[in-house]
């Protein structure tokens, strides 16, 4: 018996052994510590459940949360473009000549006023013989028409009657439309010298001129009421001239300037021709920033504006090219000295940043770039429920300095209140409180931590 008892002392501690390891699961519990519990009322600075913020009124105060409800909405995406307003080739811009070589006896007119069309700007003596001899031409002409017309009215009975042969009267009649020719030419020779019908007239009468008044010239259009409108207002932008001056025909006497119809010449690189040319095509509006503080506040809003046509060469350093907008101004006035004068709110060499859009986002939301936090690859914003503030996952289709756009995909239904700034300070304290801050203390809004006393 003796001789099997070592034999089944090893198989009992098999056993134990099979037994424990079965269930060593049960009986090393009995060894491990036993952790303290834990939740967010009995340890103030742990975590908020649903990745909640919780503000007091004061809190929400310092850091001026405002929420408003996320409603769908279109968006443009848009690209900016750096222009200046410039002069339109051959409207904004308008010479006053000489139409005879003459002496300036006087200058009504001088730069920076403002005139209208039929205004007087200068006079000039005469001094040319050309323009005498197209006077004098003018006088003879429309005296020898009188006599012919004289000896037909004297020679009709007398042919009718037939005791004057038909051919006379016929030579007088074909004379008199040979100096009918040259009148015409003679008349429209001196208008287009600058003289009026009245003086063209008086010279026919046997009056001469020797002064010739040139005129603030008729405005480029009309509006609809046929009524003239601004664009028949022009600054005297530049007197080339003094008195006393001999001038050539054709000699520039001053320098109008009309500032109602503008352009906008905008500077794109040449990767964004593309969507440059499909504005264009499609006829989309751009918007018009300025740059520069304006002098006055203007009620108006900033006019709406389209792509006139687009430079068909690159700029002088090949990496750009111009696109051009048409850009009518807006005005005011005022008297003095019993004279209206205008003050323009476009002006030539302004800066501006125009915003073109280049491609339409349905169905989206639009809140301020301050609303968003960005983890990457994560963005969040923060839906107020009462002084909880939670953070919802959003999906940034895109976003510039001041807006962000956010996919309509369910992470954030509509309808809902999101603050529209603070996400930053929010998020901040959102990682204070979800710290294992020790009991005794509490955290502020701006995410710090302080004891309690």
């Amino acid at each position: 018996m003796h001789r099997y008892l070592p034999v089944a002392i090893l198989v009992a501690l098999g056993a134990l052994a099979t037994v424990g390891l079965l269930t060593k699961e049960h009986w090393l519990a009995l060894f491990a510590p036993k952790q303290e519990q834990t939740s967010g009322e009995d340890s103030p600075g742990m975590a908020l459940p649903n990745e909640q913020v919780l503000l007091t009124p004061q809190a929400r105060k310092n850091l001026k949360l405002t929420s408003v409800s996320l409603q769908p909405r279109e968006y443009w995406r848009t690209i900016q473009i750096p222009g200046v307003v410039v002069d339109r080739p051959g409207i904004s811009d308008r010479g006053v000549v000489a139409p005879v070589t003459a002496v300036v006896t006087s200058i009504d007119h001088f730069a920076g006023e403002t005139v209208t069309s039929g205004d007087r700007l200068f006079t000039l003596r005469l001094v040319g013989e050309s323009f005498q001899a197209s006077q004098t031409e003018l006088f003879k002409a429309s005296k020898e028409h009188e006599i012919v017309q004289e000896e037909i009215d004297r020679l009709t009975p007398l042919a009718e009657s037939g005791s004057l042969p038909r051919r006379d009267l016929i030579l007088l009649r074909n004379q008199q439309r040979r100096l009918d020719v040259s009148i015409q030419a003679h008349r429209q020779d001196l208008q287009i010298r600058g003289l009026s019908p009245q003086q063209i007239e008086s010279i026919a009468g046997g009056t001469l001129v020797s002064d010739v008044i040139i005129h603030v010239p008729d405005g480029w259009r009309q509006d609809e009421s046929g009524q003239s409108d601004l664009a028949s207002v022009f600054e005297l932008q530049q007197v080339h001239v003094e008195i006393g001056q001999h001038v050539q025909a054709g000699e520039r006497l001053a320098t109008l300037s009309q500032h109602q119809s503008l352009f906008i010449e905008g500077s794109a690189f040449r990767q964004e021709l593309p969507l440059l040319q499909r504005a264009a095509e499609e006829g989309w509006t751009i918007d018009i920033k300025l740059l520069e503080n304006s002098e006055f506040e203007w009620s108006e809003p900033m006019p709406p504006v389209t792509i006139h046509h687009i430079s068909n060469t690159l700029n002088d350093d090949n990496r750009t090219i111009s696109v051009f907008l048409p850009l009518e101004n807006q005005v005011r006035t005022y008297e003095r000295d019993g004279h209206r004068l205008y003050l323009w709110r476009f002006r030539p060499g302004q800066r501006v940043q125009l915003e073109v859009r280049v491609e339409q986002l349905e169905n989206v939301f639009v809140v301020p770039a301050s609303a968003v936090v960005h983890e990457v690859p994560e963005a969040y914003v923060f839906r107020q429920n009462g002084d909880l503030f939670d953070r919802k996952p959003v999906h940034v289709l895109h976003e510039t300095p001041s807006e962000v756009v956010i996919a309509n995909d369910g992470s954030v239904p509509p309808g809902i209140y999101v603050a529209q700034s603070g996400a930053a300070q929010l998020n901040r304290v959102l990682k204070s409180q979800a710290g294992s801050a020790p009991s005794g203390v509490h955290v502020h809004a701006d995410g710090s931590v302080h004891t309690n006393h």
